[in-house]
């Protein structure tokens, strides 16, 4: 009898160790993403997104581009929660009001992939999980490779529009300081080379897809030319951006890849390797010990830049999300529900 109550008593103190994480979990009203998180809720809703990237990528090629810098944006600032999509309201201001946001586009498009959701599954897909998967879609379109990503982001119900420029860096930045930013959220060295590639840090476009302000890297050609620059690549550039004081408003860009421009690949590295980095932080990936070895491998290795760009963009899109009940599911990307 006495054996019996202690196996009994043992099997019921493991069971409560065992189920502890979960009951914890409930409590705090928190819980991880997911593969096919909508399953149930929405089973098409992956679909319906990927559906509207194309649709929107044949009408609009640069909205792939867009896609990928907005999950950038949304998730280094604070957290992966479509905080970015709010508009200024009652003297809050908007994220894309910030400096750091100059050039950001398309934003009316996620508008029309979440209507599209909208119209078979009211109020369940996020805003948050529509530019994650919007970015995937998009680094396929790009020619990149296919991330498989969790589900079940939640919307912020605020705006951290006073603090953008605390978490993004700028196009003047040190390498170092890049580097330290990207692994606050836990992307290592390879990772950060590997997005550097495929995101804008804070400018229009990404480093190897997409375009750059010459309001960006005018101080590197005038008034006089960056020794570290390739001549030829530096005569480019002031075709492209003559004046040495362009208007921030205008639209005056270059390419940083020239060879394919709208294509997600190796050849960024090649380019950094021939001195034909756009923006000094490009530049520096090739001088910098910690990250020159790399841009040696990507550039000689499509397979294995893929197969880092596939690591570090799902490490970047899991970074602290809203799950559970935090936030909300917002109706409107624009706007915080009113009830």
């Amino acid at each position: 009898m006495a054996s019996s109550n202690i196996w009994t008593h043992f099997c019921s103190s493991t069971l409560i160790v065992l189920l502890l994480p979960l009951l914890l979990q409930f409590h705090s009203g928190k819980s991880e993403l997911q593969f096919n998180y909508y399953a149930q809720g929405c089973p098409r809703a992956e679909e319906i997104i990927k559906e509207q990237v194309i649709k929107l990528y044949n009408k609009h090629r640069n909205t792939a581009v867009s896609w990928v810098r907005n999950l950038f944006h949304v998730c280094i600032v604070k957290s992966c929660d479509a905080s970015l999509l709010l508009e200024t309201v009652n003297g809050i201001e908007s994220e894309k009001a910030s400096q750091r946001s100059l050039g950001m586009r398309n934003f009316k498009y996620v508008n029309t992939i979440k209507a599209a959701v909208e119209s078979e599954c009211p109020v369940t897909v996020s805003c948050a999980d529509i530019v994650a998967l919007s970015a995937r879609d998009g680094i396929v379109m790009l020619g990149g490779p296919r991330v498989e990503m969790k589900t079940g982001r939640r919307d912020s119900t605020v705006s951290y529009g006073a603090v953008v420029e605390d978490f993004i860096p700028n196009h003047n930045d040190s390498i170092s300081l890049v580097l330290s930013r990207f692994q606050s959220i836990g992307v290592d060295v390879e990772g950060t080379v590997a997005l550097l590639a495929s995101f804008v840090l804070f400018l229009p476009g990404s480093h190897s897809v997409g375009r750059v302000h010459c309001v960006n890297l005018v101080h590197r050609i005038y008034p006089t030319v960056d020794p570290s620059m390739d001549p030829d690549y530096a005569e480019y550039l002031k075709g492209r951006c003559p004046p040495p004081d362009p208007d921030p408003q205008a639209v005056l860009y270059a390419r940083n890849d020239r060879e394919t421009p709208m294509i997600l690949d190796s050849y960024y590295y090649k380019n950094l390797l021939g001195h034909k980095g756009l923006l000094m932080v490009d530049q520096q990936l090739t001088s910098d010990p910690l990250t020159s070895p790399y841009v040696e491998k990507m550039a000689a290795d499509n397979g294995f830049f893929h197969d880092q760009v596939s690591r570090a963009v799902v490490l970047w899109s899991e970074n602290n999300p809203l799950t559970g009940n935090q936030g909300e599911i917002r109706k409107d990307c624009r706007y915080v529900n009113s009830n």
